[in-house]
């Protein structure tokens, strides 16, 4: 199957890179939107891209501040991330999409669908920031005082150039570890100092020193009107599968799916199956659009009583 094609546009006089497969949007195929996490690319989706293409029109941006797209000087708070993709899909003339969201892209994912329920067809949260506290020790101290002056001696450049040597040479002997790869993919792109600063603007931005600061608890009872499925790596030593069940138990009507065999990108280390979860969530809920006053009421009345 054809690999997802690169491409950008400029929105708001920035850069934003992504990829894209399937038919174009003019042929009024349903959309994907996947949305790659921290220190993340739409690179993330390769693997899985191409098969979802086949009957789907597949985005997969670099979210700004990532990968290619452009690195300003910026808010990266989870509420910009969600407008920044609400434009995007304006842009490309896309009224609704299907929202698919990996660790920091789940919690984008899900405040997309707060922000803009109207354009938001179903709910896919893929090991997902935002559902809980608990997060990986180092993340929470990459968010200390001063950490961007020593993370140029942490992320040095030529490390990066070493490690992507042994990654070809080993890739050559066809020895690949898929999430080690990933990991890595990420820890490089730390050593470009617009990326670093980013990145850190990005983290503070959801997690301190007692963890992940920002939680969608108070508003999962919302979900209840999107089909919304829940994918988790039980291997994830980020964010802690735990998550994964209690945001089940939160939404009612959710799908939860525990890859026992992944970590924290089970769509990288379980592509095949992870493509097979996600299509067959996808024909066994067809797309919704959320009618205004039903999100009103919903909002108004507040969370259901136990």
């Amino acid at each position: 199957m054809p690999a997802l094609e690169k491409r950008s546009i400029t929105i708001h006089g920035h850069e934003v890179a992504y990829r894209f497969g399937g038919p174009e949007v003019s042929e009024g195929a349903p959309v994907l939107l996947l949305i790659h996490g921290m220190a993340g690319s739409s690179a993330t989706w390769r693997e899985v891209g191409s098969s979802l293409a086949k009957d789907y029109t597949v985005v997969a941006p670099d979210l700004l501040g990532h990968g290619a797209s452009a690195k300003p000087r910026h808010d990266y708070s989870l509420g910009a991330f969600a407008g920044g993709l609400r434009d995007l899909l304006v842009a490309l003339r896309i009224d609704r999409a299907t929202i698919v969201g990996q660790s920091l892209g789940g919690g984008i994912a899900m405040q997309f669908a707060y922000q803009h329920p109207e354009r938001c067809e179903r709910l896919v949260l893929v090991n997902s920031g935002g559902l809980g506290p608990d997060v990986s020790w180092i993340l929470r101290a990459l968010t200390l005082p001063g950490v961007e002056y020593v993370m140029p001696v942490l992320f040095p450049g030529f490390v990066r150039d070493a490690g992507d040597a042994v990654r070809r040479k080993l890739g050559s002997f066809g020895l690949r570890a898929p999430h080690v790869e990933e990991e890595w993919r990420g820890y490089a792109s730390l050593t470009d100092p617009e990326t670093r600063q980013a990145f850190v603007k990005t983290l503070r931005a959801v997690i301190d020193l007692g963890g992940q600061s920002v939680s969608a608890h108070d508003r999962l009872y919302l979900a209840e009107l999107l089909p919304t499925l829940i994918v988790w790596g039980e291997r994830d030593k980020i964010i802690p599968v735990s998550h994964a069940h209690d945001a089940h138990a939160a939404m009612p009507g959710s799908e939860l799916v525990i890859f026992e065999h992944s970590g924290h990108f089970p769509h990288v280390e379980e592509p095949q199956r992870f493509a097979e979860v996600l299509l067959a969530f996808l024909d066994a809920n067809p797309p919704v659009r959320l009618d205004a006053s039903e999100w009103q009421e919903r909002l108004v009345t507040g969370r259901p009583a136990a």
